[in-house]
């Protein structure tokens, strides 16, 4: 099995001698943020956050996608938070790309380092840490758990890629596979994070179009992929957001894989609430 590599943004500012025409796009139906776009001066940093600098790549927008958050998160040797989610109601899943990252939970503490995958159900007062001399950067997915009445909420979780096996999709020798985290008839989770791997002439060979709003972050590779009415090129470090019901398709052209970190929302009824509704009109 060939190695596996993570894209992290390397930050910097381009100089002043390169052109402004990119390959940025913000549609009413998709966005693409390519990986030029990630740099310095759009970073933010976050209370009870140190040494961190973070990219916010996907925010609830009304209108737009509406269920999750995504940040990149670089942490230099020794930063972290004691207090990282202010929200007593979210979730997280974490996903590392580069160094090394250590969660205490419950009073353990627990390692991830790249290809690791942390789930941490809401109030479960999780805190994280680079200890190490080297910088870390992580996926964090942020979402308002969604509770169901008589289902518990899930629990904790702490695997890593490499020790799960690809589920290959029907019909495609393997070419077209899905790493699962959770399982995926666990009706506890409100969302499902995981990496597609597409090997060089693999596709998704129709126009997927269906309720779960995506956010899909390039690992490693390049390809071609349709988003409503458009071709659009990609490559390793480019981040998708794309609204419910956007067309969607894709083909792998190598020469390596093409491999991609997936959010989705999953396993809830929609809510019928207008959401501009008052209290009293509900």
């Amino acid at each position: 099995m060939a190695a596996r590599t993570y894209y992290a943004p390397p930050g910097g500012l381009p100089p002043q001698t390169e052109l402004l025409t990119g390959r940025a796009t913000f549609t009413t139906a998709y966005a693409v943020i390519p990986k030029g776009v990630l740099r310095d001066i759009v970073t933010s940093a976050l209370p009870f956050w140190s040494d961190a600098r973070v990219w916010i790549i996907a925010r609830p927008l009304t209108g737009f996608a509406e269920t999750f958050a995504q940040y990149i998160v670089e942490l230099a040797p020794g930063g972290g938070s004691d207090q990282p989610e202010p929200d007593k109601d979210a979730e997280a899943a974490l996903f590392v790309v580069n160094g090394r990252l250590t969660i205490m939970l419950a009073g353990q503490p627990h390692t991830l380092e790249p290809g690791g995958f942390a789930y941490l159900p809401p109030a479960s007062g999780w805190t994280l840490r680079n200890n190490t001399e080297a910088g870390a950067t992580f996926h964090w997915i942020r979402k308002a758990y969604e509770p169901v009445e008589g289902l518990p909420t899930p629990p904790p979780l702490f695997t890593n890629e490499a020790a799960i096996p690809p589920t290959p999709m029907p019909g495609t020798a393997g070419k077209w596979a899905t790493t699962r985290f959770v399982d995926p008839a666990d009706l506890r989770h409100d969302m499902h994070v995981t990496i597609v791997t597409l090997q060089p002439g693999a596709v998704i060979p129709f126009a997927e179009t269906h309720v779960m709003e995506h956010g899909l972050y390039v690992l490693e590779g390049k390809a071609v992929y349709r988003l409503n009415q458009d071709w659009v090129e990609v490559e390793a470090g480019d981040f998708m957001w794309l609204r419910a019901f956007c067309p969607q398709a894709c083909y792998a052209g190598g020469p390596g894989n093409f491999r991609y970190l997936l959010y989705k929302d999953v396993n809830r009824h929609p809510k019928l609430a207008a959401p501009f509704a008052t209290k009293s009109q509900r």
